[in-house]
């Protein structure tokens, strides 16, 4: 497929990138690794008239201690995010679960800012963003703000970010527990998954459970109250509405999140 025609432009800067979507308005998007973008502009799903290049912004590339937390720049690959020394021993989750995305393509042209604006409910890193409790921070028009992980996710596709703000930092504090575990069930190890978890100590986030990446609350609070692993991962499903498509019914994703939530939590308490 052939997307249909834009203007391209190229962004040195943050400022000039901000400048450049201030011009573009509505008809403008941000370019950065492609790997959300280009597929729906093929499928003629998203036909943006601008597209504003920041792939090149170096300065939101960093994996750095900033002491209570972990701060990650937008444009920080896959590739980096697994092979980082501070993420292996700060966040082994962050780092285990960039590794399984794609094929080694997408993890080097691929980044965590796009994967987290795009907002796909089937992707891995935003329920992992969630399970980390971590903050997100934009930049616009109007300065820096911070956001929750838990208030990113607006809907299908759909993030908290505002017209012309740009993702530039994700901040991620240091776990108290260190137990962790990531698990995913798909047709091939490139594919989207069917249904994930991502679990930090007693912090459970379901990844294509619904139109957004979900707390497995039911499970959190089932942990709370001094449940075993197996008897929690029986509420993973509660409160959730996943879709039926191609690959599984509503059903089968339920049993999904009950039977990789219960593995999850198992790994988890292995590694405390």
């Amino acid at each position: 497929m052939i997307p249909a025609s834009f203007t391209y432009q190229r962004a040195w800067s943050i400022d000039e990138a901000l400048d450049l979507m201030a011009r573009g308005g509505e008809d403008a998007k941000f370019l950065a690794g492609g790997h959300s973008l280009l597929p729906l502009m093929k499928l003629r799903l998203a036909v943006p008239e601008i597209l504003i290049d920041i792939g090149r912004l170096r300065e939101l590339s960093y994996i750095r201690d900033d002491g209570s937390h972990i701060a990650v720049g937008a444009l920080t690959s896959h590739h980096d995010l697994a092979t980082s020394g501070l993420l292996a021993s700060a966040l082994p989750l962050l780092a285990h679960a960039a590794g399984q995305v794609g094929d080694p393509q997408v993890r080097h042209r691929g980044t965590i800012g796009g994967s987290l604006a795009h907002a796909d409910p089937a992707s891995d890193l935003p329920a992992v963003i969630l399970a980390l409790d971590a903050t997100l921070v934009a930049r616009g028009p109007s300065g820096s703000r911070e956001i929750d992980a838990g208030a990113f996710f607006r809907g299908l596709f759909e993030s908290a970010l505002e017209p012309g703000e740009l993702l530039t930092e994700i901040r991620i504090p240091r776990p108290q527990s260190a137990g962790w575990s990531f698990q995913k069930f798909t047709k091939r190890a490139i594919d989207w998954a069917i249904v994930g978890v991502a679990v930090q100590g007693s912090s459970v986030a379901l990844v294509n459970m619904g139109q957004t990446p979900q707390r497995a609350s039911a499970v959190e609070r089932a942990l709370a109250s001094g449940a075993g692993p197996a008897d929690a991962a029986a509420h993973a499903a509660e409160g959730l509405t996943p879709s039926s498509d191609l690959n599984a019914s509503s059903g089968y994703r339920e049993h999904l999140a009950r039977i990789l939530v219960g593995r999850a939590l198992e790994e988890s308490v292995s590694r405390a």
